[in-house]
């Protein structure tokens, strides 16, 4: 069921992270949630289980029992903590009922939607549990039967077993495999595993203190509990004691005062050290139909199976039944737990719930199309008869399955809570199919809300290759975004050398190509060299560095991009001669005035002379060179990059300027230049 999924995928996000979730179940090949109604195939989980143990590089039985560990946690979150502590008031009873908690769930729920969330360990639809049986040793010591279809997950019980003993009994318990069989062909269970349990209480510090010389401490508490009983509390003791009766609790008349006392109470607590004793009539006060009729679902037989006794109402769903002496293995089937029909079996399983299921063969050939009833219930071995009696109910879990029974609510005694629990189910069903609804819909939305994320990504991965991040932000926060101005700033322009020739020769599809092929490597060394790209106008490239994130280390970063530009245009083809293209670049650095330009198509721009001068760099330049302004040229002066003096020119709308190329950084090597590896 998809709640054992959801359990794994939790203990690995919790415990490991969300990124090793995600390796897993991409080994795995899984989806990454699960529903918890749903029902899944049991090679998924035995696939996440499998790749975990290799991520994780942890053997399968320490990941099973800390899978185990985490499993009994995970269910006390999901609102099981209740229902499991009830179970037994020790270890042992715990252990005793886990069938019987599986029988429960197995009933209160749909057949093809049965909720197993119990320490049954189940991953199918067909509630095919594992079994436990349990048996006491001398020592104190517990062998556990553990009964499986499913080979190799028994090393979640220590764990879940160990986990529950810690929490609900403050105990500390070790399991270690005595036996491992198989018992396919007596049982139907392919895996037989028996653990010994030793179990040792855990005290605190103090406790064990004060435990660690129990003779020494008992001496004291009955030295304490003496000098604070007074003699009138003796007396009202002694004569509560007269008054119940030597059934409930004799006191001979020659015990101490501390003797009196300590026969009725626990050492220091008010408790009853002596057990319930029941009182049992020399003879049964009820006649065989009363009995028959007041638990209409009960059959007694003996050690050859020979039916003694049967209630009413399985008389009448199995006629077979009122002839006294048939043998009961001939009209039922145990289908919980699986084991041969013999006494022997049954007794060794007594503690467990008992399944059986009508034989359609031995059935009235008119009712042989029906479905085949089920009855539960528990095994009662009577030593002094020699007999078993098999108390039970009919296993049902909706009205639908009643009608299919052709039977009624009257056929269920009044006190038996299968009547309620059937017509609760109804509700409870309704109840399971909404949250199931609601439980899709769930996963429908936390779909459709991750491809939503993806959008939003790509969107704003697109916008932010438009406009600077920041402004972006403001601009979709309705925000306006005021000019800003920044003190200094290194500005680069490109273009590509007899352009205008080339595109006169070539179908426009082929600079449209040309083009995208050029751009596609300088929008790589932006990243490269964070830098960032102002804008593209046919064959003119802009960047800046400084701007919009001002940094000190401008001018190197669009040097080392421009020299990237040179590298990288050699691998672009003119479509004209077929040769390399060639570009010519300019640099200048200085002050300008940057921000964000209309609404529609709103662009972040910059402004002031220095934008001009860059342009005159890149205008007046010679092919395959970086034409440098003197600001530029001091900036990068005392950085390692080799530059030489180009002279005084004539440079339009300025007059004339003292200029210089850029060759080469000293310290960078080709490949850091261009990001390569």
């Amino acid at each position: 069921y998809g709640f054992i999924n959801t359990c794994l995928k939790s203990l690995v996000v919790e415990k490991y992270g969300e990124e090793t979730w995600e390796k897993l179940r991409l080994q795995a090949g899984v989806q990454d949630s699960f529903l918890t109604f749903e029902v899944y195939k049991d090679e998924i989980t035995m696939q996440l289980v499998d790749k975990a143990c290799k991520i994780l590089d942890v053997p399968a039985d320490m990941v099973l029992r800390e899978f185990g560990e985490y499993f009994f946690e995970f269910c006390k979150r999901s609102g099981y903590d209740h229902m499991l502590r009830t179970l037994g008031g020790n270890l042992y009873e715990f252990i005793e009922n886990l069938d019987a908690l599986h029988s429960y769930l197995s009933l209160s729920y749909q057949a093809t939607k049965d909720i197993e969330i119990s320490f049954s360990f189940v991953f199918s639809q067909e509630m095919n549990a594992p079994s436990f049986r349990v048996e006491k040793n001398d020592d104190g010591s517990m062998h556990l039967h553990y009964y499986s279809d499913r080979r190799g997950l028994c090393h979640i019980v220590p764990g879940i077993i160990g986990a529950a003993a810690l929490d609900f009994f403050n105990i500390e318990i070790s399991m270690e495999i005595v036996n491992q069989t198989e018992e396919e062909e007596r049982t139907g269970k392919k895996e037989h595993i028996v653990f010994l349990v030793t179990q040792n209480p855990v005290f605190s510090y103090k406790e064990r203190n004060e435990f660690s010389s129990s003779s020494q401490y008992l001496a004291d508490s009955e030295k304490k509990i003496e000098n604070q009983l007074n003699k009138e509390d003796l007396e009202r003791a002694k004569n509560t004691i007269r008054d119940r009766g030597s059934s409930v609790c004799p006191v001979k008349k020659s015990q101490s005062h501390w003797k009196t006392i300590r026969g009725i109470i626990t050492l220091g607590k008010g408790k009853l050290l002596r057990g319930f004793d029941p009182v049992y009539p020399k003879s049964l006060w009820i006649d065989t139909k009363t009995f028959c009729n007041g638990l209409p679902f009960h059959m007694v037989f003996d050690k050859e199976l020979r039916v003694k006794q049967a209630g009413v109402s399985i008389q009448k769903i199995v006629p077979g039944l009122q002839t006294m002496g048939i043998y009961l293995d001939h009209y039922f089937s145990i289908v919980h737990p699986e084991v041969p029909f013999t006494i022997s079996s049954i007794q060794k399983f007594i503690n467990s719930q008992f399944v059986f299921q009508t034989r359609r063969e031995m059935m009235p050939e008119s009712w042989k199309q029906r479905p085949m009833l089920e009855l539960r219930g528990q095994m009662i071995w009577m030593e002094s008869l020699q007999c078993m009696l098999y108390l039970c109910s009919p296993l049902l879990r909706t009205l639908h399955e009643l009608e299919e029974r052709q039977m009624h609510i009257a056929d269920i005694a009044p006190h038996d809570v299968t009547r309620d629990l059937i017509l609760l189910n109804q509700q409870r069903l309704a109840e399971m199919e909404l949250s199931n609804q609601l439980e899709r819909k769930k996963e429908e939305l936390r779909i459709l809300s991750k491809h939503l994320e993806e959008e939003k990504k790509k969107t704003e991965a697109l916008l932010y290759a438009m406009l600077p991040q920041h402004v972006a932000n403001q601009l979709k926060e309705g925000k306006r975004v005021e000019a800003g101005e920044f003190k200094e700033c290194t500005i680069l322009f490109s273009d590509v050398v007899t352009f205008t020739n080339i595109c006169a020769q070539c179908e426009p599809i082929q600079i449209v190509l040309m083009l995208n092929s050029m751009y596609l490597r300088f929008d790589r060394l932006t990243t490269v060299h964070d830098v960032y790209k102002v804008e593209t106008i046919g064959d003119a490239y802009m960047v800046v560095g400084g701007v919009p994130v001002p940094v000190p280390t401008h001018a190197e970063r669009v040097a080392n991009f421009a020299l990237g530009m040179i590298i990288a245009a050699k691998g672009v083809q003119n479509p004209v001669s077929g040769n390399p293209i060639q570009i010519r670049v300019g640099i200048h650095t200085g002050p300008v005035l940057a921000g964000v330009v209309g609404e529609k198509m709103p662009r972040y721009c910059l402004f002031g002379d220095t934008v001009n001068i860059a342009s005159r760099m890149e205008s007046h330049g010679v092919p395959s060179k970086i034409h440098l302004s003197s600001s530029a040229y001091q900036c990068l002066k005392y950085k390692n990059f080799e530059m030489t003096e180009r002279g005084e020119i004539e440079v339009k709308g300025k007059g004339k300027m003292h200029t210089y190329f850029l060759i080469r950084n000293k310290n960078a090597t080709e490949n850091e230049i261009m990001g390569r590896p």
